[in-house]
């Protein structure tokens, strides 16, 4: 698994924070990390973004971005406001490609949800998957309307006959609700794939230290983690 691909069922859903545990997994497993950010909106150019984040939360990887623009929008609705060049999804391929033959792992963190347009063209996240042959792993939330959104994108996924890699919980509370707590045996059902992991509410706001030991307690071996996803399943089960 050269490359990984890493979507969200929506925005604010934990898929930024996922894709530094799972970089810090990896590195903690030896292997070498890109992570590269598709398309990243509502940040000026001075300002850190989510590549960023990743690295100063997951540790020493190699950060890129294709494309950066200033509103936080759609990429392609940014790109155009903002007068600027969209990014195409054979950009995002060729870059992570090029970090594939100088790296064991690329994390490409996609903008919102699988199909959120990159172009007028309307290309994709999807399609960036598509020109790598890559599997996608998809970052879910963990209460109620979870299901449908998850289940969109895993239909959507096996239309375009992709790989759905698993999904990961991208913010468990520490109190979950009756639905939350039913959602950890539904939400592989309806996926069609497994349950890869699910990170603890906050894991963000730990010191990068904490997080990096942390880290492969909250994923499954596919992940380079520890996490025991039937053991979860019977803890939190109601």
């Amino acid at each position: 698994m050269p490359v990984l691909v890493i979507t969200g069922t929506g925005t604010e859903v934990g898929k930024t924070v996922t894709t530094a545990a799972v970089a810090a997994a990896a590195l903690a497993a030896g292997r070498s990390v890109a992570v590269l950010k598709a398309a990243q909106t509502g940040v000026l150019a001075d300002e850190r973004g989510d590549a960023d984040e990743v690295a100063w939360l997951a540790g020493p990887v190699t950060t890129d971005e294709v494309a950066r623009f200033p509103e936080p929008l759609a990429p392609g609705t940014a790109a155009r406001r903002a007068g600027m060049a969209p990014v195409h999804p054979h950009e995002v391929a060729e870059r992570a490609a090029k970090l594939a033959t100088e790296h064991d792992l690329v994390l490409v963190e996609g903008a919102g949800g699988l199909l959120v347009r990159f172009d007028a063209a309307g290309g994709t996240l999807a399609d960036v998957a598509r020109l790598l042959d890559a599997p996608v792993l998809v970052v879910a939330q963990a209460g109620l309307g979870t299901l449908n959104t998850t289940e969109l994108t895993a239909r959507e996924l096996r239309r375009r006959e992709l790989e759905l890699a698993g999904v990961v919980i991208g913010s468990w509370p520490g109190d979950p609700d009756l639905a939350t707590r039913c959602n950890v045996a539904d939400l592989p059902e309806v996926a069609g794939a497994p349950l890869l992991g699910a990170l603890p509410a906050g894991a963000g706001a730990l010191p990068p230290t904490a997080f990096r030991t942390a880290a492969p307690s909250w994923l499954a071996p596919r992940l380079d983690g520890t996490w025991d996803a039937e053991a979860f399943r019977v803890r939190e089960a109601p």
